[in-house]
């Protein structure tokens, strides 16, 4: 019998909308307390969940970061989970036509901040010696999609970081895992052109976009303890797309 999240504490980067608000919906229901961090928490509003704390934080920021880490320690006493899910797509351009802008930002919120939050939970787990971290990377980082050059990178780099960490951690109880999807039905999509998406849809062997509730449930048996002997891995939810 699979063991629940019960009296477990996670916090969930990007979980005002989105995946991130699935995430953290679908762990509160297997009862955790969930801490829902986004750099606007307005969303959260028209969500069907009561997040057990909601907080304004930049994951660009490495010193905001290490704040509102140390408030959920003080205000819950421990986080054993941790779901690195911020991001942007960016733009849909060729790469010589990509601005330095726009890849500086997209590396900055997809990849630099998963280090960033990965750092400081690191610490705390372990210490505590339990902890489950996992980074919503994406298919494109497996495969690299043309015309997202920022985010396939960014996300092939999630997913080393992510290979990397698992194998420092793996001996004192801390997992780290990641999950690639393919293209999900999101806010991300307004970047992107109707051409784009439709050729990712094409992509996809079971004609269809991912959907929140299926990343979602894929994420809740990731952080569980139940999910204690897989690590550095990649959980792809694509329908079919990915066979590696």
């Amino acid at each position: 019998m699979r063991e629940t999240l019960a009296g477990q504490v996670a916090i969930v980067t990007g979980a005002a909308r989105g995946i991130g608000r699935g995430i953290a919906e679908r762990l509160t229901a297997e009862g955790a307390k969930v801490i829902v961090w986004d750099r606007d928490l307005s969303p959260l509003n028209q969500a069907s969940f009561r997040p057990a704390a909601a907080e304004v934080v930049d994951v660009t920021d490495y010193q905001a970061i290490e704040r509102g880490f140390a408030d959920a320690v003080a205000r819950f006493g421990k986080v054993e989970i941790f779901v690195n899910n911020a991001g942007i797509n960016g733009p849909v351009a060729p790469t010589w036509e990509y601005s330095l802008e726009d890849w500086d930002r997209v590396v900055a919120i997809d990849m630099t901040s998963v280090f960033y939050c990965c750092r400081v939970a690191a610490n705390h787990m372990r210490e505590r010696k339990y902890g489950r971290i996992v980074n919503v990377a994406s298919i494109a980082g497996k495969e690299g999609v043309p015309y997202i050059a920022a985010y396939s990178a960014a996300k092939a780099g999630v997913i080393g970081f992510s290979k990397a960490l698992a194998k420092e951690l793996c001996d004192v109880g801390v997992t780290v895992n990641c999950i690639a999807p393919a293209l999900t039905e999101t806010d991300l999509m307004r970047e992107m052109t109707p051409d784009h998406i439709e050729r990712m849809r094409a992509k996809i062997p079971m004609g269809r976009l991912a959907k929140i509730e299926e990343i979602a449930a894929m994420c809740a048996f990731i952080a569980s303890p139940d999910c204690s002997f897989t690590t550095g891995f990649v959980f792809d939810v694509t329908g079919g797309r990915a066979t590696y």
